[in-house]
């Protein structure tokens, strides 16, 4: 009968390909304990032992926490209990994968933009930001009082269409906070408003806009969640009393 064979930490690692950090920690976490030299108090690591690592980096593969995999290990077999947390563990995956997109639309869009800015508010930008992360969120809390099909007009732009919006919100900032404190009925104010209002419309298409319900009667109880302001609040209440003498005078023509 032959001997059973033995490595030492280090060549376990190079055998396995997992770091000695890593298996120094498996060890600590008694996650995979190999036994000791008792003359030298080396680690040694056996075939055994191999096929358990095998096991904890299928288990990791799947998204499961280390806390989570030791009672794994401890199971002969599997059954539909198994099978549960995979779909638990599935869901986690799909949402993590979600949010990793999101990010990354997000820092395109970001970088995109100060391309072309070269230079942007701080305030206007994290507005901006929130609104690139919360864009699903946003169109949830859209659909409770606006038709399907007008929001598949506003939500499937182009990326070159989306970016001409951020772009020209940056620069509807700008005039905000340079004409604000002006009578609201001023004509470079309304004028200001008038072109601002008329690129939302050419962007979600002025059949859209007149099927959109009146600000007061949308859901704002959970807008602030999705949404952060560049203005200060006296800037607001002005800009909102502009638009309201422009919508208006819209309405009227």
């Amino acid at each position: 009968m032959s001997r059973e064979k033995f490595y030492r930490i280090g060549e376990f690692s190079e055998k396995t390909g997992i770091p000695v950090r890593t298996l120094h920690y498996y060890d600590e976490m008694n996650l995979l304990t190999p036994r000791k030299d008792k003359s030298s108090g080396h680690r040694l690591y056996s075939h055994k032992d191999a096929s358990e690592l095998q096991k904890i980096v299928t288990f990791q593969s799947l998204g499961y926490r280390l806390e989570e995999i030791k009672k794994l290990l401890t199971e002969k077999s599997f059954d539909l209990g198994l099978k549960e947390t995979l779909q638990l563990q599935k869901e986690s995956l799909k949402a993590e994968k979600e949010r990793i997109e999101t990010t990354l639309t997000t820092i395109d869009r970001t970088m995109k933009l100060l391309e072309q800015q070269e230079e942007v508010d701080g305030a206007v930008l994290m507005s901006l930001i929130r609104a690139f992360q919360t864009e699903k969120e946003q169109r949830q809390w859209a659909e409770k009082s606006i038709p399907k099909d007008a929001l598949d007009s506003v939500f499937s732009k182009t990326k070159q269409e989306k970016l001409a919006l951020d772009q020209a919100y940056i620069e509807f900032c700008k005039g905000v906070k340079e004409l604000y404190g002006r009578p609201i009925e001023d004509a470079q104010v309304q004028q200001f408003l008038k072109e601002y209002v008329e690129s939302v419309l050419e962007y979600i298409g002025e059949e859209t806009f007149k099927r959109l319900p009146p600000m007061e009667k949308m859901p704002n109880d959970e807008l602030e969640k999705w949404a952060i302001t560049p203005f200060s609040e006296e800037e607001e209440e002005w800009l909102n009393q502009a638009l309201a003498f422009y919508l208006e005078r819209y309405e009227k023509e």
